[in-house]
């Protein structure tokens, strides 16, 4: 296992000198070329998010803006929010939270960009709308093999990856709970025992589409996660004081001025990088799979409400996370925490509940995140192939990823994250950038309707490229009568 850890270790650190090359040029490139779409409509970003779905020529019920903000927003708050941003800091010090901070303005316009094109190339499916990057290669680019390419590397992602640790992740927690050494033989047993339940869990949910426990998630999520805000928020009152030096230390620490992590410099900012795209996942190619099922008038929209998404997840939500571990004096590259480590916070500033509290929270938004992963992979299998005996067997693998990440080290399961999230958001910041000007097209139709006073509506002709014929104005939603 040691052997295995090297290795995905030493492919990691050499995989995001490119990772970091294509993530940071693509938002400086899609920022510019879209004069700042990011930072200069967040309030039409704000106004989008509210608007109703219209139902389709055949009065099937759709998916509004903000239900599909709502989907994409549950894969995103999660455990990259609490122990993602833990490990950041534990790793690079206060510093990383800066980088996750820039990285998310900048990145910003990276999730418009994926999200319009997903709408833009969307098809329509027996019940609701189809979309993600694996269309928009084959549809806009006339590349399914690349397509292809890019639905096996989600399907590994998160059906598998992504899902270990977010078993990982649940183990980490409980093991604070009870005080189990993640290392001891009770640790062992405590993985063991909880990688069978909930490979079982899983697999009676993915396998028998019930919908009951779906259903709860779906109510319990939003409320824990709101919940979790306000201890957060809570925590910063309480230590008001001493907000001013946390800035400091953050803004300093980010430059090297303050050193607090190994690795220097560079180590501070691939580990903001790393996190922050985990987290809020702009460019990575993840969201605009939900994003292409929202029943919205005009491609734009659905790229406004998608990098709003963005701000939600890293400025508010893992600043929150940030401020309460930072605010509990933690000691920085001594080595690898995760949950624990913000439990241990949340337990220094309101007591041993709070770390009962937050195995639940973690507990809850896991296990949600496991579900949507699943769905990512599935829809991605089906652009491949409509085999049954496959599906069949991507089942059972995701259910033995989700059993093995609940055995295995914290340290080995984010590093395979980062390897499979780096290859991943290159393969699709690639097919933005040379569907890059069709994004900002669909932005420019947007805004020149807009200043016409008109509720922007777009039809495939307004561009005149192929690819885009669900936009044919059939559906009420793109009529402009």
């Amino acid at each position: 296992m040691e052997a295995l850890n090297d290795a995905i270790a030493f492919i990691n650190e050499y995989l995001w000198y490119v990772v970091f090359i294509i993530l940071v040029g693509a938002g400086i490139a899609l920022t510019v070329m879209t004069k700042g779409v990011q930072i200069r409509l967040l309030p039409e970003m704000l106004r989008v998010v509210k608007e109703p779905a219209i139902d389709d020529a055949q009065g099937n019920k759709q998916l509004s803006s903000f239900r599909a903000f709502t989907i994409s927003a549950a894969s995103r708050v999660g455990t990259g929010n609490i122990a993602g941003v833990a490990l950041a800091i534990s790793l690079g010090g206060p510093g990383a939270v800066f980088w996750m901070w820039l990285f998310a303005i900048l990145g910003g316009a990276s999730a418009f960009a994926e999200s319009a094109l997903a709408q833009a190339y969307k098809i329509r499916g027996k019940d609701a709308y189809i979309g993600g990057p694996a269309y928009y290669m084959e549809r806009g680019l006339n590349k399914r093999p690349m397509g292809i390419a890019f639905a096996i590397i989600i399907c590994i992602t998160y059906g598998f990856v992504f899902n270990s640790v977010q078993s990982n992740s649940i183990v980490d927690a409980l093991g604070t709970s009870l005080q189990i050494d993640p290392d001891s033989t009770q640790g062992l047993v405590l993985g063991v025992i909880m990688g069978v339940m909930l490979a079982a869990v899983t697999g009676i949910i993915i396998f028998s589409g019930v919908r009951t426990l779906s259903g709860f998630t779906q109510i319990v999520v939003p409320v824990m996660a709101v919940l979790y805000l306000i201890i957060g928020a809570a925590v910063v009152v309480m230590n008001i004081e001493a907000v001013p030096g946390m800035i400091s230390d953050i803004v300093l620490g980010a430059f090297g001025i303050r050193e607090f992590a190994v690795g220097g410099f560079f180590g501070v900012f691939i580990q903001g990088l790393k996190r922050g795209l985990f987290s809020n996942e702009a460019g990575m190619g993840s969201a605009p799979n939900a994003g292409a099922a929202a029943s919205v008038s005009h491609p734009a929209k659905q790229g406004f409400v998608q990098a709003l998404g963005v701000y939600f997840d890293t400025i508010i939500v893992c600043s929150i996370t940030a401020f309460i571990v930072l605010l509990s004096n933690p000691t920085f590259g001594d080595e690898k925490q995760g949950a624990s480590l913000t439990q241990s916070a949340l337990e220094m500033q309101l007591g041993s509940w709070a770390v009962h509290f937050l195995t639940i929270a973690i507990f809850m938004f896991a296990f949600s995140s496991v579900i949507g992963n699943y769905y990512y992979g599935e829809s991605n299998l089906y652009f491949m192939t409509k085999s049954k005996g496959l599906l069949v067997a991507y089942r059972l693998v995701v259910c033995l990823f989700v059993a093995w990440g609940a055995m295995s080290s914290l340290g080995l399961v984010w590093s395979l994250a980062d390897v499979v999230m780096g290859i991943m958001a290159t393969l699709n910041l690639v097919a933005v950038l040379m569907l890059a000007k069709v994004a900002v097209k669909l932005l420019t139709n947007y805004t020149d309707q807009r200043k016409q006073g008109l509720n922007p509506v777009f039809h495939h002709a307004d561009l005149g490229y192929e690819g885009m014929d669900t936009w044919d104005g059939s559906d009420p939603v793109t009529r402009r009568d």
